[in-house]
């Protein structure tokens, strides 16, 4: 028997009563394509008229990470509405469990994708962006397996566009080198490169993923393309900036209280040491 409505039950309500739950892969007969399943019930649990979806993330973009969870391919997940943080706004730790967070290009789409050659996934796209994401997980400790992240959305949290826009021809996303500084001091580094050998190649399986399953990039959608550098730890307090060569930069600040949780302290409290480290999400 496969469990997909009882792991949907299981992290909404880790989400709601903030209080993460036990892996989900535990419970018998989850696959991959089961994950997929179990994110689209818990995110269509979620999507409303006035909070709909507004775009993909990529995750799993690292072959570091993809070897480590004894996979060979990248993850996504749904970005909702309400996940958005203005550049240079607040992270509201009252919606998170245990954040971190990551520098990212992303991709605003002017057409809907059809076609997922890459020639015209490119021409489908408005303009390039610098991005942050605020990764997250409804499973306690970051005891991730590739099941749990998908079914978990891909470990989404929220996000935050940069406000520069480029056209893609003025910008490779391969060769973007990023540095990210939390409170000052350079905390993650990493380039286009480190990222399925280019970000545009992580929009180019995704759009291919997502006509496969059905649900095709829309135009207006948001594309985060996958970390370029390690995942950082958020506690309150913290601010944040990325700077992404040509795209220009982004911030966001954590709010300086937060209820007691996981993340409210820096590595050791979010790192479970019976699990490899995540790169990226």
């Amino acid at each position: 028997m496969v469990h997909t409505h009882e792991a949907a039950d299981l992290l909404r309500a880790a989400a709601a009563n903030r209080e993460p739950c036990a892996p989900v892969r535990h419970l018998a007969g989850l696959s991959v394509d089961d994950a997929y399943v179990i994110q689209e019930l818990v995110i269509s649990g979620l999507a409303t008229e006035r909070n709909p979806r507004v775009g993909r993330k990529v995750g799993l973009t690292s072959p570091v990470v993809q070897h480590q969870l004894g996979v060979d391919r990248p993850d996504f997940g749904v970005l909702l509405a309400d996940m958005r943080i203005d550049d240079g706004g607040t992270i509201p730790f009252g919606r998170l469990l245990q954040p971190r967070i990551e520098a990212e290009v992303a991709f605003v789409l002017a057409e809907d994708i059809v076609d997922a050659h890459p020639d015209a996934v490119a021409r489908a796209i408005a303009f390039v962006a610098p991005a942050l994401e605020i990764v997250d997980s409804r499973i306690d400790g970051w005891d991730i397996s590739i099941v749990d992240t998908i079914a978990d959305n891909a470990s989404s949290g929220m996000f935050v566009l940069g406000s520069p826009a480029t056209a893609l021809a003025d910008v490779d996303p391969a060769t973007v080198v990023m540095t990210l500084r939390r409170n000052g001091d350079i905390v993650s580094q990493g380039t286009g490169v480190d990222c399925l050998g280019s970000p545009l190649k992580a929009l180019v399986w995704v759009a291919e993923t997502a006509l496969v399953l059905g649900r095709p990039l829309r135009a207006g959608e948001i594309v985060l393309s996958g970390a370029l550098g390690p995942m950082v730890p958020v506690a309150p307090g913290d601010v944040f900036e990325a700077e992404l060569t040509t795209l220009g930069t982004v911030s966001v600040a954590a709010e300086s209280t937060a209820a007691s949780t996981p993340s409210a302290s820096h590595p050791a409290a979010l790192t479970n040491p019976t699990t490899p480290k995540r790169k990226d999400i």
